[in-house]
């Protein structure tokens, strides 16, 4: 459910340290913020339940927010966003590698580090370096027992996210 912003103006939020979100978004399992430059949507960040909202600022975060609501409803929904994988070449495999993996079939770290000839570690790595997780879907890698981190956390918040999301793709 999405609440208006509570000033109802048209500008982005200014947040500690200089960061700006283009929207933020009410989740069932936080607030998303996002961020946009030009015309490439640059970040997805977790923010806490509760957190204020904000109306889409911009045509791209208005898409951005009406595709992550069409995820919420269903699981098999693919994102079509622009966006560039920023990052080194390795992590651009990762998160190359990562997009292919379909809702509700997970691969371990394991499988992706295989795919690409890595080690597992390393994918973790790429996967918690991820600056748009849901389009770049990060939290279908899980460890070969168990969930994994994800946000470079193995407890709290981050891997109620993780879990609210593999519950949602039917994991």
């Amino acid at each position: 459910m999405r609440r208006p912003a509570p000033d109802g103006r048209r500008h982005a939020a200014v947040l500690p340290y200089g960061h700006e979100y283009h929207a933020r978004l009410d989740t069932p399992f936080a607030v998303l913020g996002i961020r946009t430059s030009g015309a490439r949507l640059s970040e997805i960040v977790y923010l806490p339940t509760g957190a204020a909202t904000l109306s889409p600022q911009n045509r791209l975060a208005e898409t951005t927010c009406r595709q992550i609501e069409r995820y919420l409803d269903d699981p098999q929904f693919r994102f079509e966003l622009p966006f560039e994988f920023d990052g080194s070449a390795f992590r651009q495999r990762v998160w190359q590698a990562i997009c292919e993996i379909p809702p509700g079939r997970p691969l371990t770290y394991g499988d992706v580090a295989r795919q690409i000839g890595s080690a597992p570690r390393a994918v973790g790595g790429a996967c918690g370096a991820n600056r748009i997780p849901l389009v770049i879907p990060c939290h279908r890698v899980v460890a070969s027992g168990g969930i994994g981190g994800f946000m470079h956390a193995r407890a709290g918040a981050p891997i109620q996210i993780k879990q609210w999301l593999l519950r949602h793709e039917h994991v």
